[in-house]
């Protein structure tokens, strides 16, 4: 398989969120930024630890299945209040509703060009 762009990736993630009902979703990208440790973040939220776990998942499958692109690395599955999914140009956080008011991840980065994804 062809090596896939980051915004297809970022595509294929969406589309996994969605799958298990995954809100808020929003990108930010960091291909402005000097330095950035990725291209992009993709964050969302689901109402409970089942649901970020279930999101978390239907996102690594799905992109596999899509883009035959698998995590580098993942954390948080043991309380699944913030999920971190690694896939190198893209990072994914799939947060509870309290846990990502707390970091506020989106508002870190003024320098970056964030876009908001409607619920549907």
């Amino acid at each position: 398989m062809a090596k896939i762009t980051a915004n297809q990736l970022v595509k294929a993630i969406i589309e996994g969120i969605r799958e298990k009902k995954g809100k808020n979703i929003v990108t930010l990208d960091f291909k402005k930024i000097d330095n950035a440790i990725c291209r992009y973040f993709v964050i969302c939220e689901g109402d409970s630890s089942t649901q970020v776990d279930a999101i978390a998942d239907e996102v690594e499958e799905y992109t596999r299945k899509k883009t035959g692109e698998k995590a580098w690395g993942t954390a948080g599955y043991d309380n699944s209040e913030w999920i971190f999914l690694d896939y190198g140009d893209v990072i994914v956080h799939v947060f509870q509703p309290h846990i990502r008011e707390y970091y506020k991840l989106e508002d870190l980065w003024a320098d970056c060009i964030k876009k908001e994804y409607p619920n549907e």
